[in-house]
Parts: C-alpha cells; sequence; structure tokens
C-alpha cells in the first residue's frame, strides 16, 4: 500500500547570507511517521526546520504541505497551512506570566471562535494527554524542565495539528525526563496517527521515536543517508553514518 506523502520538499536551497548550507535537497514525510532529521551541529538542521514551518523563506525550492507551497503562497493559505502544525520551540517558549492553561488556550483562542467552556474542556483535555492534569493553575517557573516541555507539548498540539514539529526536545532534560518526553511522542503518535518531525542529536531519543531518518552533513550540504536508524547503524556503507550512530550512548 502507497503512503501518503504529507510533506514534499523539493530541490530545497537554504542560504545563510551568501553561504549555501543546503544545496537543492529534496525528501518527502508520509502521513503519520516519525521522521527525525540528524547530523553533526551545524549541519543546518535547525535551518530545515525553519523552512518547514514557513519561518525562513528559501532562496529557491518547494516546501509542500499537504499540497500547498508554503513558498508560494499568500498569507489567508498560508494562515491556513499554519492551523495543520503544531511545533515545539527548543526553550519551551512559555509565557512565563500566564498560567499553563492560559497558555493551551492562546492558539485556541486566536485561530477559533469557541465559547470559553469549550476552550477550558479542550485546554483540561489536552493538559491530561500530556500528563499535566491538576497543574492548570501552574505558572511555567512552578514547575520542572520535563513539565514545561510537555506543557508546551499541550500547546503545539491545542488546534489538533496534523503534523507535530520538535526542535530538539530533550534538550536541558535529564535522562528521566527525556525518557519520559520520548514515550509521550510515541504514544501520541500511536493514538491520535500525528505525523511528527523532530530535529535531535540526542541518539536515545533517535533510535527510541525514529521510523525513519534523514542525516544531513555540513560538508555535502545535503541529505547523506535516510532509513531507519538500526539499519543505518548496522549496514551502513558510510563510515561516517556508521560513526554517528555507533557513538557512545553513555555520555549525556
Amino acid at each position: 500500500m502507497k503512503q501518503r506523502v504529507i510533506i514534499q520538499v523539493k530541490n530545497l536551497i537554504a542560504r545563510f547570507h551568501e553561504h549555501i548550507i543546503l544545496d537543492r535537497i529534496s525528501f518527502e514525510v508520509y502521513q503519520g511517521e516519525i521522521l527525525v532529521i540528524v547530523g553533526e551541529s551545524g549541519c543546518g538542521k535547525s535551518t530545515l526546520l525553519k523552512h518547514l514551518i514557513g519561518l525562513y523563506h528559501p532562496p529557491s525550492g518547494q516546501v509542500l504541505i499537504e499540497g500547498e507551497d508554503i513558498t508560494t503562497c499568500d498569507e489567508v493559505e498560508f494562515q491556513k497551512v499554519l492551523r495543520k502544525i503544531g511545533v515545539l520551540y527548543q526553550g519551551s517558549a512559555l509565557l512565563s506570566s500566564m498560567t499553563l492553561s492560559e497558555n493551551v488556550a492562546l492558539p485556541i483562542q486566536e485561530y477559533t471562535d469557541l465559547p470559553h467552556d469549550s476552550i477550558d474542556t479542550m485546554v483540561k483535555m489536552k493538559l491530561t494527554l500530556v500528563n499535566l492534569d491538576g497543574y492548570e493553575h501552574y505558572l511555567p517557573s512552578e514547575i520542572s524542565g520535563g513539565m514545561k516541555k510537555r506543557a508546551a507539548l499541550a500547546r503545539a498540539m491545542a488546534l489538533n495539528p496534523t503534523i507535530l514539529f520538535f526542535d530538539e526536545p530533550s534538550a536541558g532534560l535529564d535522562p528521566l525526563s527525556s525518557a519520559e518526553l520520548d514515550n509521550l511522542i510515541i504514544t501520541i503518535n500511536r493514538n491520535l496517527g500525528t505525523t511528527m518531525v523532530i530535529v535531535t542529536h540526542e541518539l536515545h531519543s533517535i533510535f527510541a521515536v525514529a521510523h525513519r531518518v534523514i542525516m544531513l552533513d555540513a560538508r555535502a550540504k545535503g541529505i547523506i543517508a535516510e532509513g531507519n536508524p538500526y539499519e543505518l547503524r548496522d549496514k551502513s556503507t558510510n563510515p561516517f553514518v556508521r560513526q554517528f550512530f555507533n557513538r557512545q550512548l553513555t555520555h549525556h
């Protein structure tokens, strides 16, 4: 059975001033999969992610989300696409003066005309989904780093997006919180069928959650490997790829 393509990247060029970071890369993301973007630091992982969510505009190439080219579409179409995606930023980006429930309610208030009661119900459901029921009235400063990440995930899921993007989700977390977040990602993907695109360099997470990885390389300015992380670790003919996936798992 042919998988449905939900994101399509065609000949994308990413540039920083005059410096080309990614040179005409192409790949697809399938509906319901967890795709992880990996590579050494400075290879363009976060840059690629920012192009996928429309924060950066490429000098050339296309990014299609459910068939809509976000590099050329107008503002109205782009807003429609934005409603289909959720983003978990590296620093959680929760508003510190607002409670968790107010943070999660923000996108719902912004994009819908739902009555107050319905918004409350949705917010409770989202916080329960990330195991934070009972923490509605806490401020971000009153909870741990791992809980902040989960609260930010609840907010990213506020509008029931079809695609979730994660930028280094386990950055700054202890191994236990990191593993909890990985489990949550797997559960959400299984139960809701949400497509996920994750940028990370954490091997634990890569092996735990990825259905497929694409590996970027700064020298090649593009993708040097694609596939299941276990197969790349054991069978890749590229020594650099094997070395990356065979790094010692002990150091954090």
